[in-house]
């Protein structure tokens, strides 16, 4: 299962009762987060959600809104007795940006890698998360460099009993070898393939914010089982608004999910002049029924499937 937590759905400003952007990903107790704009660090502490074991900080661009409240955590993290690296994933600038933060969190316990504008997917390996996940990017349209990610939880073949007598692999192997490790007993090498079945489909998740609807998104959110999508303007009459300020309104953010295929879409990152986005949800659910309005600390449990 993998835990989502929106923990702020607002944009350009906090709002009362509307913080910004941020999502939570938590997976086998280690978690991913997504943007960390001003309050981040609060509303992690109303929904109780652990600091310690974030080891992973995707910013998907450099404006206030986004990255403001990552001082804060960066330092709570290290006061929680985080020793081991932390890595930080961002657009063209992160590392100025990192490196000018650090004269404000100094010391910290742990070390810092900073990955900035990748080209290439992140195969997530560590300690604690053993390459379950891949981390894709896509550049989209915005004001200033901007990057979509995507994350792709792979799931482990399912075990075949049959396939692992026929291979004559002793049971006190199974387990290790269904965890993908390669084992040498006796002088003969045993591997995964030897008591695996046939690959099981994971969970995918996508993230898009601050941009215009380029073609290039559908084609990089396609399938996915949950997509989280700004929409900054509710009002189909926010259309020049969105266009001008390279965001997009509820119907486009919509269509987006509707021709690729989305089972899911979670709407956030409001306008301020947005009192309560539900007033618009028809305009997003005429185009793509599957359509959640984000609140702050909503929480959602996906389930991988037969």
């Amino acid at each position: 299962m993998v835990e989502i937590t929106l923990l702020g759905c607002g944009g350009s400003m906090p709002v009362p009762n509307r913080y910004l952007s941020s999502l939570l990903i938590n997976y086998r107790g280690r978690k991913i987060l997504i943007d960390c704009g001003e309050g981040t660090q609060v509303s992690m502490k109303i929904a109780n959600c652990g600091f310690k074991t974030i080891d992973y900080i995707c910013i998907t661009h450099l404006h206030g809104d986004h990255i403001i409240g990552l001082p804060g955590i960066l330092s709570t993290i290290g006061n929680c007795g985080r020793t081991e690296m932390l890595t930080i994933i961002g657009p063209k600038g992160i590392k100025e940006v990192i490196e000018a933060f650090k004269l404000i969190v100094k010391e910290l316990p742990y070390d810092i890698n900073i990955i900035e504008n990748p080209k290439e997917d992140i195969l997530v390996s560590n300690n604690y998360i053993n390459k379950d996940i891949i981390i894709s990017t896509l550049e989209v349209e915005h004001s200033t460099p901007c990057i979509a990610y995507s994350f792709y939880i792979k799931r482990k073949a399912k075990f075949d009993m049959e396939k692992a007598i026929k291979n004559n692999v002793p049971k006190i192997l199974w387990s290790k070898l269904q965890n993908g490790r390669e084992i040498k007993l006796e002088g003969k090498i045993y591997t995964k393939d030897m008591v695996l079945g046939q690959p099981r489909k994971g969970i995918k998740i996508s993230f898009v914010t601050d941009t215009r609807p380029i073609k290039a998104i559908m084609d990089f959110v396609d399938n996915s089982d949950l997509l989280v999508c700004e929409g900054m303007y509710g009002d189909d009459c926010d259309l020049e608004r969105a266009i001008k300020n390279k965001h997009m309104t509820f119907r486009e953010s919509a269509t987006i999910a509707k021709q690729s295929n989305v089972e899911t879409m979670v709407l956030t990152h409001f306008s301020p002049i947005i009192k309560d986005p539900n007033i618009y949800i028809e305009n997003a659910m005429e185009v793509f029924e599957n359509t959640i309005i984000g609140t702050d600390r909503l929480k959602l449990n996906l389930l991988f499937k037969e």
